[in-house]
């Protein structure tokens, strides 16, 4: 894909002081497999854990996105070892309130800090971009993910009902 006159091409991949941030590929599908069933990881995204065909499909949507629109989800990994963490990244929501941040981290990831780190660099990967607003929701009920959004800069901007749950919407403009 050939970048417009004037357009900033960015590497697609994104280096933390602890973590490397891949986009998503085929060799990622086992880890998603296991990381999108997980109740305890996946449960509070959009639509829930997913099925091993349903991880297929997305996955071939996400590769795809990365071309259409040159950015997209991320596998986390630790540098130091390697490990796949989960994933962070930005998605078109399907509901059109716009491009939002996304990501899910196995438990054990939990109390690191990594959900911060690889939320921070992908909100910035999309504003470098050239992103002008990006938001994150969460449930209200959600606090890790809450905490994580406003410890990057996002701020409530709103608020909706999902399948009865109270859903905070949070945004960053730059």
């Amino acid at each position: 894909m050939q970048p417009a006159a004037g357009h900033l091409v960015l590497s697609r991949v994104v280096r933390t002081p602890r973590l490397t941030l891949l986009p998503v590929g085929k060799e990622n599908l086992p880890d998603l497999v296991r990381l999108k069933a997980d109740p305890e990881a996946f449960s509070l995204m959009l639509h829930g854990t997913r099925t091993p065909e349903r991880t297929e499909e997305e996955l071939e949507d996400d590769i795809d996105f990365w071309e259409v629109r040159g950015y997209g989800t991320w596998a986390v990994h630790r540098t130091e070892d390697g490990e796949f963490l989960g994933i962070a990244g930005l998605m078109e929501r399907p509901d059109g309130r716009g491009v939002a941040l996304r990501y899910a981290l196995w438990p054990s990831c939990r109390g690191h800090g990594y959900a911060r780190e690889a939320a921070r660099a992908a909100l910035d990967f999309g504003h470098a971009a050239g992103l002008r607003r990006i938001i994150g929701i969460a449930r209200e009920t959600n606090a890790a993910s809450r905490a994580v959004m406003t410890d990057i800069g996002m701020a409530e901007a709103g608020e909706f009902r999902n399948a009865g749950n109270r859903m905070l919407v949070f945004e960053s403009l730059r």
